[in-house]
C-alpha cells in the first residue's frame, strides 16, 4: 500500500500483518478520494472521520491531501498502533491526527466527537459481517448527534454483494461506485432538511 497523493505521495505504507482487517484497496481508495475531490474541490482544511480506521491508509490519505483533522477510531490496540506508525509518514503535512482507541459508537456517543465541530467527511469500513442493522445504527447517532457539516459526506464501504442498508431520515443516497468486493456508498443530508 502506498500514499497515492499530496504531501507524502509514494510513500510505503505499513500494512497490516494477518487478516484482522480488510484494509480499503488503494484501487477503492483511489476511486474514494477521487468522488470527494470531484465534491469538495480540494481536501484543503477539511474534518475527516475515519470509523473504521485499521491500518490508518485511508486517514493519512486525507493527512497527505491538506485535511486539517483527521480522527482515527480503531478498537484493536494492534492496529492502532500500525495506524500511529502510518501516520507520523505525513506528520509534516501541518494537518491535526488523532487516534481513538475506542469502538465506532462509543466515540460517536462522546463528547469527543464534538469537540472540533462537525466533520466534513466521515468515511465508514466496518468489517463486512457487521450488519445492516449496526451501519444503520450508526448512521443514526451521526444524524442525532449532527455530527456531519450540513453539506458533509458520508462514504461507507461495504461488501458489494450485501443487500443494501437503509439511510436515516432527514439523510439520503447520493451515489454508489463499485471496485470488484467492495463497494462504497455516498450519501448526506437531503436537500430537504438543509437550511
Amino acid at each position: 500500500m502506498r500514499i497515492i497523493a499530496g504531501s507524502a505521495k509514494g510513500k510505503n505504507l505499513i500494512s497490516p500483518p494477518d487478516d484482522r482487517t480488510r484494509p480499503t484497496s488503494d484501487r477503492a481508495r483511489e476511486g474514494l478520494f477521487s468522488s470527494l475531490v470531484s465534491e469538495f474541490s480540494s481536501l484543503m482544511g477539511l474534518h475527516f472521520l475515519d470509523l473504521f480506521a485499521g491500518s490508518g491508509a485511508v486517514g493519512v490519505e486525507a493527512l497527505s491531501r491538506g485535511a486539517a483533522i483527521v480522527h482515527a477510531i480503531e478498537s484493536d490496540g494492534d492496529m492502532g498502533n500500525i495506524a500511529i506508525s502510518n501516520f507520523q509518514l505525513v506528520k509534516p503535512a501541518g494537518g491535526e491526527f488523532r487516534l481513538f482507541h475506542t469502538k465506532a459508537e462509543r466515540f460517536l456517543e462522546s463528547d469527543q466527537a464534538r469537540e472540533k465541530g462537525q466533520y466534513d467527511i466521515i468515511f465508514m469500513d466496518p468489517p463486512y459481517e457487521l450488519s445492516n442493522l449496526a451501519v444503520e445504527e450508526l448512521l443514526q447517532l451521526i444524524a442525532s448527534r449532527e455530527l456531519l457539516q450540513p453539506r458533509g459526506i458520508v462514504a461507507i464501504e461495504r461488501e458489494s454483494k450485501s443487500s443494501p442498508f437503509t439511510w436515516p431520515t432527514g439523510m439520503e443516497e447520493i451515489k454508489v461506485r463499485s471496485y470488484g468486493q467492495g463497494s462504497i456508498y455516498y450519501g448526506g443530508y437531503s436537500a430537504s432538511v438543509l437550511p
